[in-house]
């Protein structure tokens, strides 16, 4: 069975309850079910991870690539648009990683438009609210 880790990066786990209109009211936990549903559907294993913390984000990283892990998607947070470390740490493993974001970044205040990450990904996927794990569980189990 494939196995596709979620990592959630800073601020993650305030989703509900941070920024509603930016957000939306969906909490961390409502999105890990949803994908527990639509992994069910596509016969994937998911193992989700939250950590306000860069580090782990990178342990994490090394650890899909060391434990063959199909994919990663990656919600790095605020780390997207500033994070050197976690950008290498992508550039570094084969493992495919794919960005999503709940909001646009590219609708939004200038200093998000940028991503650190976006170049060493296999995809980005953003603007969907928590519809875009969803569709990036879909991506990651057709790699």
């Amino acid at each position: 069975m494939k196995r596709i880790l979620v990592l959630n990066g800073p601020n993650l786990n305030r989703l509900g309850t941070r920024e509603p209109e930016v957000y939306g009211s969906d909490s961390l936990d409502d999105i890990a079910a949803r994908l527990h549903d639509q992994a069910s559907a596509l016969g994937v294993d998911i193992d989700l991870r939250q950590s306000n913390h860069e580090g782990h984000l990178i342990d994490w990283l090394h650890e899909a690539a060391d434990s063959g892990a199909h994919a990663v998607i990656l919600n790095a947070g605020g780390l997207t648009h500033t994070s050197v470390a976690l950008r290498d740490a992508i550039a570094a493993v084969p493992t495919p990683v794919i960005e999503v974001h709940l909001s646009n970044p590219a609708a939004r205040e200038s200093f998000r438009r940028r991503s650190l990450i976006s170049g060493v990904c296999t995809g980005s996927i953003s603007g969907f609210g928590a519809s875009s794990y969803v569709l990036a569980l879909d991506a990651a189990a057709r790699l």
